[in-house]
């Protein structure tokens, strides 16, 4: 399997976060992949231009990070990371939606800080900003329920935690949300998240 990535996406990082804790990482071929390239042949693969986009063996293309996800969950024999059904399952697969919400706009909010100055909205980026924020809060407030095996919700949630240390260090998301802290201090140790620290090309 063939997957197109970048090593600064977090949804790429939810991916190969997943690909380690299932033990497939092996599987996976690496093709990097810079969206921005005029020249990318990236919408052959992904008519929306983004990654991840995997490649797999029977010649299908996958996207996004939770169709992905769940395609790889499928493949390997051991605890699954989507719970099957239940309160499990939508407890996963809404901490997942949180947390991809999270990542949405705080990419939303990068953007806009590239665009000319005279261009960017400041109700833009406060609106995205608020949007964070509420769902940190939200997590905070529901972190008794990140307590339990590392399944797509909780990886997702650490994904999304590990991006804003990443591209939004000033943000101190952590000031005021102690339990959600220290959560993600363990989940942060782990080897899957360890040997996908985000890091910008040299």
């Amino acid at each position: 399997m063939k997957l197109r990535f970048s090593p600064t996406s977090p949804y790429v990082r939810k991916v190969m976060v997943t690909c380690i804790e299932t033990g497939q990482q092996d599987r996976i071929e690496l093709a990097p992949t810079s969206v921005w390239d005029p020249n990318t042949d990236i919408r052959t693969v992904n008519p929306l231009g983004k990654v991840p986009a995997l490649e797999t063996q029977d010649g299908a293309v996958l996207f996004d990070s939770p169709v992905i996800c769940e395609y790889l969950d499928s493949l390997h024999g051991g605890d699954k990371l989507f719970p099957a059904d239940g309160a499990a399952r939508w407890r996963a697969l809404r901490q997942q939606a949180l947390a991809d919400g999270i990542l949405d706009a705080s990419i939303l909010r990068l953007l806009e800080g590239k665009r000319p100055a005279e261009q960017q909205s400041a109700d833009w980026d406060k609106r995205q900003t608020a949007a964070v924020l509420s769902a940190l809060d939200t997590l905070e407030a529901e972190a008794s329920d990140l307590e339990g095996p590392f399944d797509i919700g909780r990886i997702s949630v650490a994904v999304a935690l590990g991006y804003l240390d990443f591209r939004y260090p000033g943000m101190n998301w952590r000031e005021g949300r102690p339990a959600l802290a220290a959560w993600y201090e363990g989940m942060a140790a782990r080897p899957s998240m360890v040997e996908t620290v985000p890091k910008d090309p040299a």
